[in-house]
């Protein structure tokens, strides 16, 4: 099942990325739909699946991007492990160290994109940082959370339903 789920997140997320979210932005800042993804099955799955589908994410995300090749399949890949490690290491994964966590991890990798585009000048760097990155880590930490909180929601509906017929 899992195998399953995660071949249906590599087959939408790319085309739903490129197609409908170029119309959803805020501040010309999009969500990035792979990092939230593999951050949820990285927190959930382990270091293992989030490396695994950040890398298969990153590599099709590089594959019909004009970007820079393998920054994705790195920063994804990257994102997918960090947010294993963190699943792993946490007792309980609350909406809120999910928010923190995303945020940070989606910052790290967004760094990495200013980095690949070798800026020299620091204006411009500072200008990215805090126009473009730390937007971007707040905008994919809300979405990635009340996903997480919406299946939590759906998840525990679903338990009190069962947990009544016995």
């Amino acid at each position: 099942m899992r195998l399953l789920l995660y071949a249906v997140l590599v087959l939408t997320i790319v085309p739903i990325q490129t197609t409908l979210l170029n119309h959803v932005n805020i501040l010309d800042v999009r969500p990035d739909l792979g990092l939230i993804a593999v951050c949820l099955v990285g927190f959930f799955g382990g270091e293992l699946d989030g490396l695994l589908l950040g890398i298969i994410l990153g590599w099709s995300q590089d594959l019909l991007s004009a970007g820079e090749l393998w920054v994705n399949v790195v920063s994804k890949g990257g994102a997918g492990f960090l947010a294993g490690l963190a699943g792993r290491h946490l007792a309980h994964i609350t909406p809120t160290v999910l928010l923190v966590g995303l945020g940070a991890i989606s910052c790290l990798s967004n760094l990495a994109f200013v980095y690949s585009m070798k800026i020299s000048d620091w204006d411009v760097i500072w200008h990215a940082i805090h126009s473009k990155v730390v937007i971007q880590g707040i905008f994919d930490a809300a979405l990635g959370t009340a996903v997480y909180w919406l299946f939590m929601r759906r998840s525990s509906a679903d338990q009190m339903a069962v947990g009544g017929h016995y």
